[in-house]
Parts: structure tokens; sequence; C-alpha cells
């Protein structure tokens, strides 16, 4: 298959010249991934498009090249333009255009794009059990890679998979290659370069960019557009694209909705079912982050009321400088840094942006003007925390009540190392 073989020579430029990659910059995720490198597991990456997968797999080439690996060893291929093609074919191109056996030696396959192909997970279920002492396979996916009933099953014990977010705002810095410790003597700077982390929504390639044309633009067309029409719209069959792109720039305008979906299906005109299921395809895009109201008791959950929370929001909404505008979207970059899975409300309307689940729950309230801490005590109260903490554009204060301390901390300190603060509470 000629095609074939001459892509390969194009997205495999280490086999005819030494291998450098100038453009990584680190990503926190990355050594996380790295400890499973020595395992047989096939590796899975998923996550939204251009959130930087392919550039995390090239760098796991690198490594391993300057392990002393032979690049010649080394295999990455793209299913983005080859959606019919089988790996098993893809293998056996490869062990032909480069005098190759597969059952000699150790080898790394980096797949791209893998869930275009279909049935890849009895391919790849297949092919590890027989090359499992041979070849290490790196696979990954701009939507969940167990989207189809039974997936999961079919690689259980094979396969690990490791969610790619857009970028931290430590890792936005990183990018940047500017100083920022300590905090104090780089404050200035730091709430600067917050708001122009904001504007770029955390995207790779957005770094530094702060036109509004541009980035409207990137998100629009190098994002959604390709996740509704190119990704969930064929995948899923979905007849009724309009609805899907609707419900996506109605909560890209107004992020952390409270849905009501009986309501909002009679303002769409839809059915209470179709609804969901819409929802539920943003969700499996990435596009969407779902929070449940939190409970002690995990069946209760699931009955209450949920909020929505794009991973994209509306790039006319990020540039408005009115307070409203502003505090949506730090509200929602909060949510978002957190990974959040919940927030809470009560019958009486007191109410938590976030709640983290560690060995205890850490509430995380967003105020943008006046500093209320009203929702933050009641829940420390019902749930017996003792720390919890409120996120401002500006102040930074402490509160102590009844045993209970509520630190106020401005939201770019907060996000540059969140996991810190929330282990101090969780440890409170």
């Amino acid at each position: 298959m000629p095609k074939i073989r001459e892509a390969m020579v194009e997205m495999n430029p280490w086999w005819k010249e030494p291998f450098e990659l100038p453009e990584y910059r680190p990503r926190e995720i990355y050594g996380e991934i790295q400890k499973f490198m020595a395992l047989p597991q096939i590796i899975g990456l998923t996550g939204l498009r251009r959130v930087g997968k392919t550039m995390l797999m090239l760098k796991l080439a690198e490594d391993w090249v300057k392990e002393g690996n032979p690049p010649t060893n080394l295999l990455y291929f793209s299913f983005d333009e080859f959606r019919g093609v089988e790996v098993r074919t893809v293998l056996r191109e490869y062990e032909d255009l480069l005098g190759k056996n597969l059952r000699q030696g150790r080898f790394l396959v980096l797949l791209d794009e893998v869930q275009k192909l279909p049935g890849w997970q009895d391919q790849l279920k297949a092919l590890y059990d027989l090359y499992r002492r041979n070849l290490k396979f790196v696979v990954s996916g701009s939507e969940s890679l167990f989207l189809r009933k039974g997936s999961r099953e079919t690689l259980a014990g094979r396969f690990f998979e490791f969610r790619v977010n857009t970028l931290s705002f430590h890792e936005y810095l990183e990018f940047k290659s500017v100083e920022h410790e300590p905090v104090g003597l780089y404050e200035k700077e730091l709430r600067r370069l917050f708001r122009e982390f904001l504007l770029t929504q955390g995207f790779p390639e957005l770094v530094g960019k702060t036109e509004k044309g541009i980035v409207r633009k990137y998100l629009r067309e190098s994002v959604v557009e390709k996740v509704l029409f190119r990704d969930l719209v064929p995948f899923f069959g979905i007849r009724d694209a309009l609805l899907l792109e609707s419900l996506l720039n109605l909560l890209m305008e107004e992020p952390g909705q409270l849905l009501q979906l009986s309501e909002l299906s009679g303002t769409l005109g839809v059915s209470r079912k179709s609804l969901s299921n819409h929802l539920a395809y943003l969700e499996l895009s990435f596009l969407l982050r779902k929070l449940y109201n939190f409970s002690a008791s995990r069946r209760k959950v699931e009955r209450k009321l949920r909020k929505y929370y794009p991973t994209v929001v509306s790039a006319d909404l990020a540039f408005r400088e009115d307070e409203l505008s502003a505090s949506r979207i730090l509200e929602w970059a909060v949510v978002n840094q957190l990974g959040a899975e919940f927030f809470w409300r009560d019958p009486y309307k007191n109410e938590v942006d976030a709640v983290i689940v560690r060995e205890k729950p850490v509430p995380v309230e967003v105020k943008f003007g006046k500093v209320e801490m009203g929702g933050l005590l009641k829940f420390m109260e019902r749930f017996g925390v003792k720390r919890g903490y409120l996120i401002t554009p500006e102040a930074e204060e402490e509160h102590r009540k009844d045993g209970c301390t509520v630190s106020v901390l401005p939201a770019f300190k907060f996000l540059l190392h969140p996991a810190r603060y929330l282990d101090q509470a969780a440890s409170a």
C-alpha cells in the first residue's frame, strides 16, 4: 500500500535524521505516564482536541530513543486520514518497509486518533496478546477511548488510560518560560499573566496569543467544530447536530448553569430523553463537565440538581470586561482547573461552587465582588469540615469562626499550586 508507506515516512522523520523535539514544554501528567512505560500494558491518552496528546506521545518517543533504542524501532501512525486501515496492516507495512521482524527486539508503537478505527479495541487486544513481549503500544483518542459498550471489558488488564487536560496555570507559566517563584516577588506579573491565561483557555497553541479574533477562530474552528462535526456526529450517527451545537453555545455563554432538563426540553422543543442524550455526547467528547450536588450519600447525589460547565467558553464572554462576565469566567476557570465533580446547594439556597473530595470534602467558593462566606460556613458546619477556600480576583485574608477557617485567596495564587491548598484543607 504505497499511500500508507509514504505517510509512514513523513510521520517518522527520525528514521532518516536525528530525533529532536525542541518545541516540547513540561506537562504535569508526563511523569505519571512515564511510570507505566516499563509495564507491558497499553497506554491510552484521551482528552479534548488540541490539548497536546500527540506532543506527549512524541516526548515518550524521544525519551525512548535517548535510552538507546534504535529510532527505526519506533513507529508513529495517525489514523486521522486512514480510518479504514487495520492496525495489523500498518504493522505489516512497517515490517516490509524497514525490513523488521516484530518478534525480534523491542519496539514502541504510537497510534494516534485510534478511535477513528472501527473495532480498534479487538484489534489491539489480539496484537497485545501476540506481541506483548516485543511491542509497547501507546494510543490516543480525542474522545473517551471507552465509548462503545464492552470496550473496557475487551481490554481489561491490558490498558491504562490517562486523561490529558488543557494547561494548568502553572504549566502555562512553564510554557512561557517566566519566573514565578517566590510568588510574592512576582505578584504583579502573575496577576497579569493569569488574566492572559484565562483568555487562552489553557490551549497550548494559544500561549501568548491574546487577540480576540485569533482566539475566537481557533476555538471555534480547531476545537469546537471539529469535535462536533468530525467526531461526535459521525461517531454516534447524530441526526440533530443543530441541537448539539445550540446546547453547547448556550453553556459556552453562561457556564455553571443549574439545568432542569424538563424545563429546558420544553424551551428547546425536544424530548427530555433527547436532551439528556445530547448532553451526554458533549460530556463524552470532553466539551462539557457535569457536577453533581454533593451529599455524604452517593445514592442521594445522583438524584439532585446538576450543574454544567463547558471546557471551552465563548471567546466573546472571555474578553468582556463587565463584572458579570468576569465573575462567570473566574468561576468557570476555578471549577475546570480543579477538575471538580461536585458543587453543593441546600434547600435554603446556601451554595458552594465546587466541592473537591479528598480524605475530607474541601469546599471552594468563588466570589468576584463582596466577600461573603455564608455558603461556605453552612457547608463546613453540616459536614464537619474545618477549612474552606474563598477565591477572589484580588483579596487575600483569613477568617476564623467556631473552630473553622476560611482562607480568602486571589485566584492566581490558589491556581498556581491548588493541590497544596487542597491537601492542607483535607488534613485539617
